[in-house]
């Protein structure tokens, strides 16, 4: 298994305030991050993950009052300087940074992502996201989403600039040499003139190549168009681990995209989404889950969920079909995946529920009780054991924690990751130098 830390949420959803948090301390300090990385380091965790959205929660009741007064997905801030400042007290962990497709430009990132691959020496991943919220959206002079599948085209497109820029400058173009005075050879950098369908750019990157040249390129979608997506250019691929069927189902249809894109699955492996709470005894875990409950009201939950839908919950009927429902969200250009994804695959579209009813599941998903595994670190042990061995064994898990910063990552750090490796569980600890080296892929 190879093993990320999901640090997107570190702060949100009253994990600021839960026993177990900072006290002196408050978001964005980075030297929160650098005692998590640090931490991380030592457990030998390959990755450190931050996911990114721009726009406050405004979907639940058309205003951003809730999400602001409860801290629902909200704030958050631009990560980069933060991953550029803990490198420099870490040495061989892994960063993963978060930029959309849909809103950004490639120039833009293509040279951001070469600079911090050469300030983290090589350390760096990129996950890609095509954004599906309308907050999102507004603030980049967007009315609406663009449609869903347009997205993925578009992001396509965006990987394929970011790839060329980074090439545009071959590896052994930089001569510096001194007696002659010639920085560079200058038949070894070249312009890309992409002219295509979002983009035109002149190129070459006018940057040195970073040590990996390409940063891990990492992506989500789970979507049958976002699989081709990641089938086509992804080295690795964020999954959610809501159930095992569904995860084996995500895997199934990865593994034929791949093979038609000439690609061998064998190679690309999926970090699944997992919500751990462990304590030192079932006891122990049990009541810290317990404890993340007290936190949520209607309106926490509401806002968390409208916002990653992309659809006011507010606005219910008394009972309504689920078809229809996950039908009206896909219209709207947001994704139907998630909690709707999931109701509409256990009860059937055709399923009629209340408002009370869909109150009440999402309340557990809001938290992310729904999947999360909870006990002591060989009750976890065993049962990331046997999910790795049914979804394929091929990749490992993005961990996130419900509970207060920094105890809900320093527990699995200093009480699972020990059992795991003890148990020779997971990958070996920074073999090479890179990021890609120590992920393989």
């Amino acid at each position: 298994m190879h093993l990320a830390y999901d640090l997107s949420f570190t702060h949100t959803e009253g994990r600021w305030a839960r026993e177990g948090s900072w006290i002196g301390r408050d978001f964005p300090d980075v030297r929160m991050y650098l005692e998590v990385a640090q931490t991380a380091e030592r457990a030998g965790v390959d990755m450190l993950f931050f996911g990114d959205g721009s726009g406050v929660p405004s979907t639940w009741c058309g205003s951003i009052a809730p999400a602001v007064e409860w801290g629902i997905q909200w704030p958050r801030q631009d990560m980069s300087p933060v991953i550029a400042a803990v490198s420099t007290a870490t040495e061989s962990i892994g960063f993963g940074l978060t930029y959309s497709s849909t809103f950004m430009h490639p120039f833009y990132v293509a040279r951001l992502l070469n600079s911090l691959d050469h300030v983290t020496g090589g350390r760096i991943a990129f996950n890609v996201v095509a954004s599906t919220r309308g907050a999102d959206a507004a603030n980049y002079g967007y009315p609406q989403l663009i449609d869903h599948d347009l997205r993925y085209e578009r992001m396509e497109e965006f990987i394929g600039v970011c790839k060329a820029l980074w090439d545009s400058v071959a590896p052994d173009a930089i001569i510096r040499d001194r007696e002659a005075g010639r920085f560079a050879d200058p038949a070894k950098v070249h312009p890309i003139d992409h002219a295509g369908k979002f983009f035109t750019v002149k190129g070459p990157l006018a940057s040195v190549p970073s040590p990996q040249v390409h940063p891990v390129i990492v992506q989500a979608g789970n979507s049958p168009r976002g699989i081709a997506a990641s089938a086509s250019f992804a080295d690795l691929i964020f999954g959610f681990g809501a159930s095992v069927a569904g995860q084996q189902r995500h895997r199934a249809m990865l593994d034929e995209a791949l093979a038609r894109e000439g690609r061998d699955p064998a190679h690309v492996g999926i970090l699944w989404a997992t919500q751990v709470i462990v304590g030192r005894t079932p006891a122990e875990a049990r009541a810290r889950r317990d404890s993340v409950l007290e936190f949520w009201s209607t309106d926490a939950v509401g806002t968390f969920l409208s916002h990653n839908a992309g659809y006011d919950f507010s606005a219910l009927p008394a009972s309504f079909r689920l078809g229809e429902l996950r039908d009206e969200i896909t219209a709207a250009q947001a994704s139907p995946a998630g909690l709707i994804g999931a109701l509409v695959a256990e009860f059937g579209p055709e399923h009629t529920m209340t408002r009370t009813e869909f109150f009440e599941h999402g309340w557990v998903a809001a938290t992310g009780l729904d999947h999360s595994i909870v006990g002591d670190a060989a009750t976890v042990a065993d049962a990331l054991e046997e999910n790795f061995a049914a979804t394929g064994s091929r990749g490992g898990y993005m961990f996130s924690s419900p509970l207060g910063m920094p105890s809900g990552f320093a527990e699995i750090s200093e009480l699972l990751l020990p059992e795991l490796r003890h148990r020779g569980a997971l990958a070996p600890r920074y073999p090479g130098r890179t990021l890609r080296e120590n992920l393989a892929v």
